[in-house]
């Protein structure tokens, strides 16, 4: 049995969000990796956006793993439908794992432990531990605040543009996931949609 066409790291909100837009781009993230024979790498939680682009993926018939550590399966927050789950000790093994699976990487909405999953493996492509696609879901707007933000850190000289071009950002998902598993080297141009 070959294995997946791609593995996609998808961080996001362990909460749906207020507005329906976010769960419905989890949905279509979700989709669109197990249409394909992707695989979905993500946190190994069943609450919120996470478990609805874990569920969409493996309907979809993708390949889902899971990563979480023991002391949120102790709060029965593990999704136990993966494919693969990993239960881990720390939440720095539960990323370096994580990072390890992946072939590229997209931040959907959510709160301050997907921002800080964004913001480190971002960290880690300036910094050379990685050379992986880095996205930026902007669902609904979601991000304009915060890319309003890193522009402030280019113009204060605290960033660089290259460090900006590192990351790809868009609304639509339809646009961005592609994007992502070319830029990873898995599927030349003319293959996308074969995919």
């Amino acid at each position: 049995m070959s294995g997946p066409a791609f593995s996609l790291c998808v961080y996001c909100g362990s909460r749906p969000g207020a507005q329906p837009a976010f769960a419905e781009a989890a949905r279509a993230v979700g989709r669109w990796i197990g249409e394909r024979g992707g695989q979905l790498v993500y946190g190994g939680g069943r609450n919120g956006l996470m478990g609805l682009v874990a569920d969409s993926t493996l309907q979809a018939g993708g390949r889902v793993v899971g990563v979480i550590p023991k002391a949120l399966v102790e709060k029965e927050w593990a999704h136990h439908g993966c494919s693969e789950l990993h239960v881990v000790d720390t939440m720095h093994e539960r990323k370096r794992l994580m990072a390890e699976h992946a072939d590229a990487f997209l931040a959907l909405p959510g709160g301050i432990g997907t921002f800080e999953e964004f913001f480190e493996v971002w960290t880690w492509r300036q910094l050379g531990y990685h050379d992986k696609p880095v996205g930026l879901l902007n669902v609904d707007g979601y991000y304009d605040g915060l890319m309003a933000f890193l522009r402030t850190g280019v113009q204060a000289q605290f960033m660089g543009d290259w460090q900006m071009d590192l990351i790809r950002v868009s609304p639509d998902a339809q646009a961005l996931l592609p994007e992502l598993v070319q830029s990873a080297g898995l599927a030349p141009a003319p293959r996308l949609d074969a995919i």
